[in-house]
């Protein structure tokens, strides 16, 4: 059932102390991945009520030892849930600041439904709201878990997926415009290097302006605050031995080389060049300009079986196969770029130039004066990108890459997950930029299977 749960809670807001109130009050069945996914999330359903099933707190037991993002995340959650547990009964319910009221329930079926088994905490969980709707309540089961709202609608459920930090993927920010524009016109532009602009600009965003009769392009930047576009200079030559392939990898590059803009974001499906051209531009910025101390290039760590921590080796050992990507691309790179300081990854680790680390690893760390690319950041949650992007000490930039469409977290999507969300969350800001590329440079082959695949 296709509900959003953000204008299910209003009926009851403008009116809490009317007589209809308890017949229109809502009751919010809260799955665990919910809070796993954002541990504040009960405080965004308002002025209705609020129910943890008791497995709830018996899987966030389960996952607080846990090393990784979800066992911080049920820390964070078990401390918010005592926080309120002394300020009342969470079994009779407590009162939230947001006029909430949440209660831990643990309330089953009398008469379950047929075929779901009781062995299961996700089938108990579902049976708690089973149970709450047949009291007559007005039930929403609310869970990150795709199958698990499935069987929410097969039992006669209305399930809703947490969508308070969604976005619409389709009309995502692309921090570059294509514009047609008259020969004439463009031949001004050519001419002055400005372009009066009457629409609305973003700082940091990009046109590129065609003249569909010749054919012939120029690439622009815009000056909100001026109303205007002005021209990119001419290329100046390799960063780090890449050069740009097409025009979005020219804006990258110089979004990626701007030390005012002080986080960057790259998207795009497999093959557009988004890592090389951030580890490129980082390796000239901290081993040419100096302008940083060193490069800190990391990625999530979303295993299909064991978790890192389980697998054999020293840390080193443990992150070579998650970080070999990241080693392709610096070794691709290094074989076109010629300089005597710069004889290899090693020689980079040696000097202090350049760290690969896990992202396990960086959550508490304040990371000043610092080149830092966050790779596959479509695997993150918007809980985690903020807790990334807040380590960023003064003086560091921040570069996140990933493509929404290939999302290895089972309860994300291209629409919830952290790098889509926070496109949208920072355009607009002075120091933010953003390219969406969309052309696929590593081989006719992989341009291919990226469009049919």
């Amino acid at each position: 059932m296709a509900l959003h749960y953000t204008s299910l809670m209003s009926s009851s807001v403008d009116r809490p102390n009317s007589p209809d109130n308890a017949k229109s009050m809502k009751t919010f069945v809260i799955d665990t991945n919910v809070l796993i996914h954002y541990p504040e999330s009960i405080m965004s359903f308002r002025e209705n009520e609020i129910v943890l099933p008791l497995q709830v707190l018996e899987e966030l037991d389960g996952l607080k030892t846990y090393a990784d993002q979800r066992g911080r995340s049920a820390r964070e959650a078990i401390r918010f849930l005592d926080s309120v547990a002394r300020k009342g009964s969470l079994n009779e319910g407590v009162k939230l600041e947001n006029g909430s009221v949440l209660r831990v329930s643990i309330r089953q079926p009398d008469d379950p439904p047929a075929g779901l088994s009781s062995d299961k905490n996700d089938n108990k969980i579902l049976m708690c709201a089973f149970a709450l709707q047949r009291e007559g309540k007005q039930v929403f089961f609310v869970s990150k878990d795709i199958n698990a709202r499935v069987k929410a609608t097969a039992i006669g459920l209305r399930a809703v997926d947490y969508e308070k930090q969604k976005v619409d993927i389709a009309t995502l920010y692309q921090g570059m415009r294509e514009v047609d524009v008259s020969a004439e016109s463009l031949a001004k532009f050519s001419a002055t290097g400005e372009m009066a602009w009457k629409d609305k600009l973003l700082p940091n965003e990009y046109a590129l302006l065609r003249d569909r009769v010749s054919g012939q392009t120029a690439l622009a930047r815009a000056r909100p605050e001026e109303s205007k576009l002005i021209a990119l200079g001419p290329w100046e030559g390799p960063v780090a031995g890449i050069s740009p392939l097409n025009d979005r990898q020219r804006v990258a590059l110089e979004l990626l080389l701007d030390d005012e803009v002080k986080l960057v974001t790259l998207v795009g499906k497999a093959g557009t060049g988004k890592t090389l051209l951030a580890i490129a531009a980082g390796l000239k910025k901290t081993v040419e300009d100096k302008k940083y101390s060193r490069m800190l290039v990391t990625r999530p760590v979303v295993p299909v079986g064991k978790d890192i921590g389980y697998l054999p080796g020293e840390k080193s050992a443990k992150m070579s196969n998650w970080m070999q990507p990241l080693f392709d691309n610096l070794e691709q790179i290094l074989g076109a770029y010629h300089r005597p300081n710069v004889k290899g990854v090693d020689q980079l680790v040696k000097d202090k130039l350049l760290e690969i680390e896990a992202l396990s690893f960086i959550r508490g760390r304040s990371l000043p004066n610092q080149y830092m690319i966050i790779d596959e950041a479509q695997n993150l949650t918007p809980h985690e990108i903020k807790t990334l992007v807040s380590r960023a000490g003064e003086g560091t930039k921040v570069v996140l890459t990933g493509d929404p469409y290939q999302i290895d977290n089972m309860y994300l999507d291209a629409n919830s997950n952290g790098l889509s969300y926070l496109v949208e969350s920072f355009k607009g800001q002075g120091l933010y930029g953003h390219v969406t590329l969309t052309r696929t440079e590593r081989s006719s082959l992989a341009e291919l299977a990226a469009s049919l695949l």
